[in-house]
C-alpha cells in the first residue's frame, strides 16, 4: 500500500520505518525542512533502538522516502496517519493546532479517496472534529482512530510484535475496516491484534491505559514512603504483591495474572513525553464533561511530588546544598533512548542548580539533548567515574544497564564523600555500607 506519514518525530518515524519494513511504500513528510534533509542523509533526530538501521535498509530497498512537502506527499497515497505533535496546554487539555492544519490540507489538495488514521495520541472528540473539517472535501475521507502503544526504547519491536492494535471505525465504514485490516494483517499472522470499537472509545483508551499505568508507579511511591517510616523494604512489598495471581497461575499464561510485577517500581517519578500530558488530559477531558476523574488527579499529585524526592534525600544527608558537587548518573527519563522530556534527572538537577549546587552529569546516550538544555550551566562527561570525581553525592536517576554494576572502590577514592542515593533502588542489596559508603535507596532497607 502506499502511505504518507505526516510528522516526522518519534511516533511518525517508527510508523513510517515499520510500515515500510513489511512491504509498504511510505513517506514521512514534515514542515521541518531541517529534519528532513537530515533524515535525507540518514542522520535520525531521535534515538531508538534498531530504528537507524532500518530506516538506511527502507531507503536503500526505495519503500521509504522523505519529504518537506505534505501536500504533495499526500497524493496517490492509500493512508494518511496524522502523527503530528499535540503537546500539553496550560490548562492541562491538548493541542489539537497541528491536527486541524493536517486535516485542512487533507480537505483541500486531496486528489482520491483516502483513509486519513490518527495516530496522534488526541483527546475524545477529536476524531469527529477532524471528520468536520474534511466533510467537504473534493473526495471522500474516512476518519479512523488508532492510537500508539509504543514504549520508548521498545518501539521497533512493540509495533512489529504488538500486544493489540486498537482502531475506532464508525459503523458501516466497510471501507475503512478493509484497509486497516489489509494494513495491520503482516503483524497479525498468527493472532488477531485488532481491537474493534468507535472513534471515542479509542481516544479514550489510550489516555486510560497510560493513567492506569501512571497510577501504578504512583500507588507504589507511597508505599515506598511508608516503607521508609515503618521500616519495611519496598522490594519485597512489590514481590508479594506482584506474586498475586490466580489459584491456577502454573496452568495459565501470563495475561491471567491477577495484579502481576510490572510498573511496581518506586524511584523518582514518571516522566517522559506520554504519561504525564496524558494523565492530565483525562484529567481535563473528564473535567469537560463535568467527571472529577480523582485518582487520575492524585496520581500526577503524587508524581509531582515525588519528582522533589531525591533532592530532599540530599538536603537530608548534606543540608544546605550551596556549593556542593553533586554527581548524577542518567539524564533520560528511562535506559534505551535519548528523550530527556519530563525526565526526574531534569527535576533535580533543576534543583540542585537552584540550591546554589553544582552539578556534573552522564548519560551514555541522552547527553547531548541535556547539553542542549542547560548550556554550560552543568558539566556534562562522557565517562561515568568522571562525573563523580571530587562530589559530595553520587545520585543515580535512570538506571542504564552500564550503571548496574559499578567499580565502587574507584567510586570510593573518587568522590569527595561516599554518598549515594540510589533512585532506582538497584544498588540496595549490594553492601555499600561494608564498603564505607552512605547509602540511600526509594523505600527500600538498604542493607
Amino acid at each position: 500500500m502506499k502511505i504518507c506519514v505526516v510528522g516526522s518525530g518519534y511516533v511518525g518515524l517508527v510508523t513510517g520505518c515499520c510500515f515500510a519494513e513489511i512491504g509498504n511504500h511510505v513517506v514521512c513528510a514534515d514542515l521541518d525542512r531541517d529534519k528532513i534533509d537530515g533524515l535525507n542523509d540518514g542522520v535520525l533526530p531521535i534515538f531508538e533502538p534498531g530504528l537507524d538501521d532500518m530506516a538506511k535498509r527502507n531507503v536503500a530497498q526505495k519503500r521509504l522516502t522523505f519529504s518537506a512537502d505534505p501536500k504533495a506527499s499526500i497524493q496517490g497515497v492509500d493512508v494518511i496517519f496524522v502523527a503530528v505533535g499535540t503537546p500539553s496546554r496550560s490548562d492541562g487539555g491538548a493541542h489539537l493546532g497541528y491536527v486541524d492544519d493536517v486535516a485542512k490540507m487533507v480537505a483541500e489538495h486531496l486528489a482520491k479517496e483516502v483513509v486519513l488514521v490518527l495516530k496522534s495520541t488526541v483527546p475524545v472528540g477529536t476524531n469527529k472534529r477532524v471528520r468536520n473539517i474534511v466533510k467537504n472535501s473534493a473526495h471522500p475521507v474516512h476518519v479512523v482512530s488508532n492510537p500508539e502503544f509504543l514504549k520508548e526504547g521498545d518501539a521497533v519491536n512493540d509495533f512489529m510484535r504488538p500486544d493489540r492494535i486498537v482502531v475506532g471505525v464508525h459503523d458501516r465504514d466497510e471501507h475503512s475496516r478493509g484497509v486497516m485490516t489489509r494494513l495491520y494483517h503482516p503483524v497479525c499472522l498468527n493472532v488477531e491484534k485488532i481491537v474493534w470499537m468507535n472513534p471515542e472509545s479509542a481516544e479514550l483508551t489510550k489516555y486510560v491505559a497510560n493513567t492506569m499505568l501512571a497510577m501504578r508507579i504512583s500507588f507504589m511511591n507511597e508505599v515506598a514512603g511508608l516503607c521508609e517510616k515503618v521500616g519495611a523494604d519496598v522490594h519485597s512489598v512489590r514481590h508479594g504483591v506482584g506474586s498475586d495471581s490466580s489459584e491456577y497461575m502454573n496452568q495459565l499464561p501470563e495475561f491471567y495474572v491477577r495484579i502481576g510485577s510490572k510498573f511496581l517500581y518506586s524511584g523518582p517519578g514518571y516522566g517522559g513525553s506520554c504519561f504525564p500530558k496524558d494523565v492530565t488530559a483525562l484529567v481535563h477531558t473528564g473535567r469537560d464533561h463535568d467527571v472529577e476523574i480523582d485518582l487520575a488527579v492524585a496520581t500526577d499529585r503524587v508524581n509531582q511530588r515525588q519528582k522533589g524526592i531525591l533532592v530532599r534525600k540530599l538536603r537530608k544527608h548534606l543540608g544546605d546544598l550551596r556549593g556542593r558537587k553533586i554527581a548524577v548518573w542518567g539524564i533520560a527519563f528511562k535506559p534505551k533512548t535519548d528523550d530527556i522530556r519530563e525526565s526526574p534527572a531534569i527535576g533535580l538537577i533543576d534543583r540542585v542548580i537552584a540550591d546554589g549546587g553544582q552539578v556534573s552529569a552522564h548519560d551514555p546516550i541522552a547527553g547531548e539533548n541535556a547539553a542542549a538544555k542547560y548550556k554550560g550551566q552543568i558539566n556534562i562527561v562522557k565517562d561515568e567515574y568522571s562525573a563523580a570525581e571530587g562530589v559530595d553525592a553520587l545520585v543515580l536517576v535512570t538506571e542504564w544497564r552500564q550503571y548496574q554494576s559499578p567499580d565502587f572502590e574507584m567510586l570510593k577514592e573518587t568522590m569527595a564523600q561516599p554518598l549515594i542515593i540510589d533512585g532506582r533502588n538497584i544498588w540496595s542489596t549490594y553492601l555499600l555500607k561494608e564498603l564505607g559508603f552512605e547509602y540511600e535507596g526509594v523505600g527500600t532497607i538498604g542493607n
